[in-house]
């Protein structure tokens, strides 16, 4: 017997079709972050609330509650369930990922990463209603795997490059539209800031990663000399890393141990294609992706923005 094609319950609202694929994109969204991301017209998330509740009824997404609020009180985080993945990945609406969250990975300490991520996002979104910009909810996607090694069998981190998320914005102003795709690292102050700086070398080693072709196969003129990333982005992806988690001192001296560590990466420092920044994500949610908020990693400290470009004197 076949397996019948899933569609959304009869009767859900708008609201509710629009969750069940953000939820699925983004794994664990808190109840404040769902109300910016599509109801930021409405001063309290009332109706909203009331959506959720009814996919939950539907058994189509479930709740775990915040092990650390903002504001010391509880908070509900959302997920979709293996029947609410089965409809979205139906709709074809995005990139169907086998990767499932279950309660227990809901309930556990990789809650606040899940949540720095979405908040990353989040602030693109919402800076680019102010900017009259385009950058959707669906525009980030987590953990997007890019290999940056041949071989077989090789797995880990000296084969495979896993941003936290790669996101997708366009950038509208009086001289056109500019397409710009980020890189986004999430570092909460809890890995050490050595790892993190071997991971820098991953991104310039992906910057100029040309595949080899399979075993007996000969490379084709068409792909002889050609960078992975030129088949996934139109140009190498912005590296932005977003510091949080710590006091304000902390991420400063932070900041300071990346940028010597990769002054002292000869592949970071030798690899010009990819630019890359520092930020803290206070800064880019309070000052927007556009305001001088980013350190670049190498050479001149003065902040710029999110283009990572010299401000003009």
């Amino acid at each position: 017997m076949t397996t019948p094609v899933l569609s959304p319950a009869p009767g859900l609202p708008r609201l509710g079709q629009q969750l069940l694929p953000v939820l699925y994109q983004h794994r664990l969204v808190a109840t404040g972050q769902l109300h910016r991301m599509l109801t930021p017209h409405t001063r309290r998330p009332v109706y909203l609330r009331r959506v959720l509740q009814e996919l939950r009824g539907l058994g189509l997404v479930e709740c775990t509650v915040r092990r650390a609020g903002k504001l010391g009180g509880p908070e509900l985080l959302w997920f979709v369930t293996p029947r609410g993945a089965e409809i979205v990945e139906a709709s074809r609406e995005v990139t169907a990922r086998a990767y499932r969250i279950s309660p227990e990975t809901a309930a556990s300490q990789l809650q606040e990463h899940t949540l720095a991520v979405v908040e990353s996002g989040l602030a693109f979104t919402t800076w680019a209603r102010t900017y009259r910009d385009e950058c959707g909810p669906l525009d980030w996607e987590p953990e997007l795997v890019h290999r940056v090694r041949d071989g077989e069998n090789r797995v880990g981190d000296d084969a495979l490059l896993i941003p936290d998320a790669v996101l997708r914005y366009t950038r509208v102003t009086p001289n056109g539209r500019r397409l710009l795709t980020y890189f986004l690292e999430i570092d909460r102050a809890t890995m050490q800031v050595g790892r993190l700086g071997r991971k820098l070398t991953s991104y310039a080693r992906y910057a100029t990663y040309v595949p080899a072709p399979p075993p007996g196969h000969r490379a084709t003129a068409r792909a002889a000399g050609r960078e992975a990333w030129r088949d996934r982005y139109p140009a190498v992806p912005r590296l932005l890393i977003v510091l949080t988690g710590a006091s304000e001192t902390v991420l400063r001296r932070r900041t300071e141990d990346l940028r010597a560590l990769a002054d002292a990466d000869a592949r970071v420092r030798l690899t010009p294609q990819l630019a890359v920044g520092i930020t803290t994500l206070e800064q880019l949610v309070s000052h927007g992706p556009f305001a001088p908020v980013v350190t670049p990693l190498l050479g001149d400290p003065t902040p710029t923005d999110v283009l990572l470009a010299p401000q003009a004197a």
